[in-house]
């Protein structure tokens, strides 16, 4: 029988121990050949993740966030920005050794995605993968996540639910997700690059929709994290076993938070990949 996945549990931190914890899970993952990590969390305060090759100065209302007090960080992951607030997000990393998934990134996206149709079907939420991709109109929102869905993304209705993004490298992967427990169009345009007018901001309203939308009600995030892993065992046929960040990871979760904290990273278009 093959080892248990670690679990870890829903909690909220800052943007940039966030990343931290991310980048440090993975590397850990790989270095020691350590089952998989399924991990979920919130952030707080609220932020706005960009993508690794994004130019955040033009694509992000800095000033607008400072004033807000919402964060902003860079991703290891690409992709385009996502503001992070009512929502969940879901990480997991493994390693090349592992069977549960696909050597190619597609694969890979397929496979957590049929992870999340289900935990949503368990929800009363009927979503299905985007195949072809698709995006706004002459492309109005491109620096914003949840503009387009890219293949075997998430859409509810036609509608996008979860946006994710994946960091390969050799040994192993990690792929996070915010799935949208709410949304607030206005207060997500407003911190996006350029300014959006009224009929911009109505398409994006009939192109996102989200938990409460989908079901009426707000469910607690710690409910939905429970459901979402129960789905993720029943597809991959895993089980998980709850435990902390090693010390190692600790160590390492330390010293990237430097990375993250620092205005330099966050605003340059970074060209390196690690």
């Amino acid at each position: 029988m093959k080892p248990a996945w670690r679990l870890i549990p829903y909690k909220q931190y800052s943007a940039c121990e966030n990343m931290a914890i991310d980048e440090a899970v993975l590397q850990a993952t790989i270095k020691n050949r350590k089952s998989p990590t399924l991990r979920f969390y919130g952030w707080n305060p609220a932020a706005v993740s960009i993508g690794f090759f994004q130019d955040a100065e033009k694509e992000v209302n800095i000033e607008k966030c400072r004033a807000s007090g919402i964060d902003i960080v860079r991703r290891l992951t690409g992709g385009k920005a996502v503001f992070h607030k009512v929502e969940l997000t879901y990480c997991i990393a493994a390693g090349d050794d592992d069977n549960f998934f696909p050597s190619d990134i597609m694969g890979t996206y397929k496979t957590i995605s049929d992870c999340l149709v289900e935990g949503l079907s368990r929800l009363g939420i009927k979503a299905c993968l985007a195949e072809n991709g698709r995006a706004l109109a002459e492309n109005q929102f491109k620096a914003c996540c949840f503009s387009a869905a890219s293949r075997h993304e998430l859409l509810v209705e036609g509608r996008k639910i979860c946006g994710s993004a994946q960091k390969r490298q050799k040994g192993g992967f990690l792929q996070h997700g915010s799935l949208l427990l709410d949304f607030n169009p206005e207060e997500s345009a407003a911190l996006m690059l350029p300014p959006r007018s009224d009929s911009e901001l109505r398409i994006l309203i009939n192109s996102v929709t989200s938990i409460k939308r989908q079901t009426g009600r707000s469910i607690a995030p710690e409910k939905i994290c429970s459901i979402m892993e129960e789905s993720f065992c029943a597809i991959l046929g895993m089980t998980t076993a709850e435990a902390p960040l090693s010390a190692e990871e600790i160590e390492l979760k330390n010293k990237l938070i430097n990375k993250y904290n620092d205005m330099n990273w966050n605003k340059d278009k970074v060209a390196n990949i690690f």
